[in-house]
């Protein structure tokens, strides 16, 4: 009998926000720690592929419709509008969680060679996510969450941080000559202008 295929998908490229796929973190207000990170994708962009992945998860799990929520509340989605955030760089992108708890996903460049400097990837940089789809049931709720298989970093891009590189803090600034009393440690300084 041969083994059933392991139903993944490649996304479309997109940008990542909040990635932490190297160290597992939790969550604010949870404990449970998993490798994650928000995949922003544009609108413009057709995630069609996406949507059918969470389709074929959901009539796997319910073939015989949707089941309803104690609350009333909708069958919980995982790709949601980030026009509805005011996170930078949400504006006119969808966007998702994908994580995993059972083993840290891949981490690649775009020469599919391994990733291991963290710092390479950050909020802003370029990637393409391999991706799974399961249903869950939580406290009367159902939904289809977003897994993640492996990162391909595709380009740098701009941090989504709100921040600014060192670089860019001091470009334009002229520094005093060294030997200038600014440089001078021995001097002490008059702090009365502080007063």
């Amino acid at each position: 009998m041969a083994k059933k295929e392991f139903d993944k998908i490649n996304t479309p490229a997109g940008v990542l926000s909040f990635p932490s796929v190297f160290v597992k973190t939790a969550a604010p207000g949870s404990t449970k720690e998993k490798w994650s990170t928000v995949f922003l994708i544009p609108k413009s962009t057709d995630i069609t592929p996406i949507k059918e992945l969470l389709k074929r998860a959901i009539h796997a799990k319910h073939p015989n419709g949707l089941p309803k929520n104690a609350d009333g509340s909708a069958f919980v989605s995982p790709i949601k509008d980030g026009n509805e955030k005011s996170y930078d760089g949400y504006k006119d992108h969808w966007f998702f969680t994908a994580s995993t708890t059972n083993r840290a996903p891949g981490v690649v460049d775009s020469e599919k060679q391994a990733i291991m400097e963290q710092s390479e990837i950050y909020a802003g940089c370029h990637a393409i996510l391999s991706i799974n789809a399961y249903c869950w049931e939580y406290m009367g709720k159902y939904g289809v969450s977003i897994g993640l298989q492996h990162v391909l970093k595709i380009k740098d891009g701009t941090p989504l941080s709100g921040g600014s590189s060192a670089e860019a803090d001091f470009a334009n600034l002229e520094l005093p000559a060294k030997n200038d009393d600014a440089f001078d440690s021995t001097t002490g300084g008059d702090l009365s202008i502080l007063d």
